[in-house]
């Protein structure tokens, strides 16, 4: 691991511009099982808030005074929050285990309050609830809520097509369009600096939407195989190596002629995900779809060759979609994608073998140094939608909201315990930190395309890259086309 705490020692960590994608209950714990909808861990803040993670002086420049009547500011989002004026104590959020933080983040509501002359207002609208909102209530002229968070698969086009106001010009003064230490905007391929969509900054915000490697240490060492971390330092954990890793690992190992070991098992859009990123390529991050490149098609190339030809990842499941990205858990798996999150949902730290994080290895078009490490373009952000009353006043509220530690940014980073004990160990800690450092903006997966099955075609060999290739270059530039007209 000295690769990666050496790089991260020189300061290429950066903050996240997206935060988590859509979370069930009130746990603060992503459950994703949408294969439309790449989740991504939402961290534990201990207050249950994914969202307090900003820095700074929350009054600089701002001048806006209380509101005339009491307001109320309404925040949809999908999930349970912590904290609002609707709760009386730290201790209704039961999943608190550190109460400094968690009454730094209960006293801002009453400061908020006092100062504006408002009331705080979380409303969990479901994930779908959001979508209809934003839908209905915006195109009508009078949004449900003040502030939406929205996950990124329809939150940029939403804001692309007019329903969130533009704080670049709203708010010029404010934090996000200068220092950015509370609100950071959110990248969705704008050139001419407006910003519709924003998200808080943090240390957990660094953490956000990083998918790892993982490998079973017993299997690798039974075989007697070096760890790729080891060969990434060298500059030799590639493609071919791990190819040659998954055909040696996959097995029958009680001799019944069965294979019941396999060299790889995970979920179709986590594995183009990352393929993507270590071959340096995109499918969609400008406004020419790249998918019919050959760059592209050498990363769908090496996913038949997994599934397909080499045998080497397990059977895709599509009667169970979770089982796919679960497997693991088994034993039996050499290798899978993981995150945090699932780490945290599948209780890895219990498991009866060593699970251990490492980077993905470098495609033949891709460069080690400077290959992107995380996708942005997946996640969800927060818009005050066009027609609220007084959008700047709502801003301030949340900005200010936002401030909980009052400028003291390293209490606000000091705690990332939930992430540290996902990791289970420093080394795969550091590793997640590492692909956090480099962000790449790839829209593939943003735009609802129907093509779910045609991926699950090229893994059982129903359909060669090229005619993969060939079906959706136009449907993906159709897309790019109303993305950015």
């Amino acid at each position: 691991m000295k690769y990666y705490k050496k790089l991260l020692a020189l300061g290429l960590s950066v903050v996240m511009l997206a935060g988590m994608t859509a979370c069930g209950g009130g746990d603060d714990k992503p459950a994703a099982s949408d294969n439309n909808n790449t989740p991504a861990a939402s961290g534990n803040n201990s207050s249950g808030n994914d969202d307090n993670t900003s820095a700074d002086n929350s009054d600089g420049g701002n001048t806006v005074g209380p509101a005339a009547e009491t307001r109320t500011i309404r925040i949809g989002t999908w999930y349970d929050h912590f904290y609002d004026s609707t709760n009386e104590s730290i201790w209704d959020d039961t999943t608190v285990s550190d109460e400094e933080f968690a009454q730094a983040h209960f006293d801002i509501v009453k400061e908020v309050e006092e100062k504006y002359n408002v009331r705080i207002e979380f409303v969990n609208l479901t994930f779908n609830g959001v979508k209809e909102s934003i839908n209905t209530s915006i195109l009508a002229g009078h949004p449900d809520c003040d502030i939406y968070e929205v996950d990124l698969g329809f939150g940029i086009a939403a804001a692309l097509n007019g329903y969130a106001v533009n704080l670049r010009e709203l708010v010029p003064d404010a934090d996000i369009c200068n220092d950015q230490m509370i609100f950071a905007p959110t990248n969705i391929g704008l050139k001419d600096g407006s910003i519709y969509l924003f998200t808080a900054v943090s240390k957990e915000a660094e953490l956000y939407n990083t998918y790892m490697l993982a490998y079973n240490k017993q299997i690798l060492d039974d075989a007697g195989l070096e760890y790729p971390e080891d060969l990434y330092e060298r500059g030799e954990w590639t493609w071919d190596k791990w190819r040659e890793y998954m055909i040696q690992l996959t097995q029958d190992t009680n001799g019944d002629g069965v294979i019941d070991q396999y060299g790889y098992c995970s979920r179709w859009d986590f594995t183009v995900y990352n393929l993507l990123m270590s071959n340096g390529t995109t499918m969609a991050s400008t406004d020419t779809e790249t998918l019919s490149s050959p760059e592209v098609g050498e990363v769908i190339d090496f996913m038949y060759n997994m599934w397909a030809v080499d045998r080497v990842a397990k059977p895709w499941n599509s009667d169970d979609f979770d089982s796919n990205q679960n497997s693991y858990t088994d034993g039996n798996i050499a290798f899978w994608a993981t995150a945090a999150w699932i780490s945290d949902a599948n209780k890895d730290i219990d498991c009866d073998f060593d699970v251990v994080w490492c980077p993905w290895p470098i495609g033949p078009n891709g460069n080690q140094e400077t290959n992107n490490l995380r996708n942005l373009s997946s996640g969800n952000a927060y818009m005050i939608p066009t027609g609220v009353e007084d959008p700047e006043f709502v801003y301030h509220v949340f900005e200010d909201w936002a401030n909980w530690y009052h400028g003291d940014t390293e209490f606000r980073d000091s705690n990332v315990t939930w992430w540290e004990d996902c990791a289970m160990t420093e080394e795969n800690f550091a590793v997640m930190e590492y692909l956090g450092s480099r962000d790449q903006f790839d829209l593939w997966n943003s735009f609802g395309l129907k093509w779910d099955d045609d991926w699950v075609k090229v893994l059982n060999g129903e359909m060669t890259p090229a005619q993969f290739q060939e079906t959706w270059k136009q449907p993906m530039q159709d897309s790019l086309d109303s993305f950015f007209k």
